[in-house]
């Protein structure tokens, strides 16, 4: 994996680019995966809420739900949910596209014909798998904490001028650029693991599904690995506001 790591940042740089595949695979990915990010993030928007505003409560210090809920939000619940739909819908499709193209030889003809399949397919699906996980980042971002706060003052009876004026409190711009910089970082790691998954099939049409699903779990596992490492180097390098 590590290896077609370093293919793909290498036959990125080569030229001819494959803008209009990169673009298909762009549009594609996002058609599966925008319906059940937006679906997925209202509740987990909602459910942080309400977690973080009763735990506030406890601690007599409401007037802080909305930025402690966005920070959760924003930090950590956007990225990962975008990552496991990304990886869970899209890596998927990628891993059984090539996959199937791999059982039936059309990768090894295409190796013959003198044209790399690394820069001709597997490019364009992981460049379009980042794009698409950034925006979709900043769609889940909206959404969650529009839930949130819908939630929060609905069912906890809070105050809407309390909610946003809370915002500028622990809440900085720096916490939106790691939540884009973890989405990019899982859609590459979603790619790739799609991507190596989908070129080394093993068994035939059941290898193919086999692949699948164990590019998904290793996926899954990664994921959350990487973001433990980019929230430890996040805080250790970004002081809490206030600090």
């Amino acid at each position: 994996m590590f290896q077609l790591f370093v293919d793909v940042g290498r036959a990125a740089l080569q030229r001819p680019f494959q803008f209009r595949e990169f673009i298909l695979q762009a549009w594609f990915i996002a058609s599966v995966t925008i319906l059940p990010t937006i679906l997925v993030a209202i509740p987990f928007g909602a459910t942080v809420s309400l977690q973080t505003g009763s735990l506030i409560k406890q601690l007599g210090a409401e007037s802080f739900t909305g930025a402690a809920s966005v920070v959760a939000v924003i930090q950590q619940a956007s990225p990962l949910v975008v990552a496991l739909l990304v990886a869970g819908a899209a890596g998927s499709a990628v891993a059984a596209d090539l996959g199937s193209r791999t059982i039936r030889e059309e990768i090894d003809a295409m190796r013959v014909l003198g044209i790399d399949p690394i820069q001709r397919l597997v490019v364009p699906r992981v460049l379009g798998m980042v794009l698409v996980a950034v925006l979709l980042n900043g769609l889940v971002s909206v959404v969650g904490v529009a839930g949130g706060y819908f939630f929060n003052v609905v069912a906890q009876g809070g105050t809407p001028g309390a909610y946003l004026a809370s915002f500028s409190a622990l809440a900085q711009l720096p916490d939106l650029w790691i939540g884009e910089i973890k989405a990019a970082v899982f859609g590459l790691i979603a790619a790739v693991v799609a991507a190596y998954k989908g070129l080394n099939p093993k068994g035939g049409p059941k290898g193919v599904g086999d692949a699948v699903n164990e590019g998904v779990v290793i996926t899954f596992l990664l994921l959350f690995f990487a973001n433990i490492i980019l929230t430890a180097v996040y805080l250790s390098l970004v002081p809490p506001k206030g600090a």
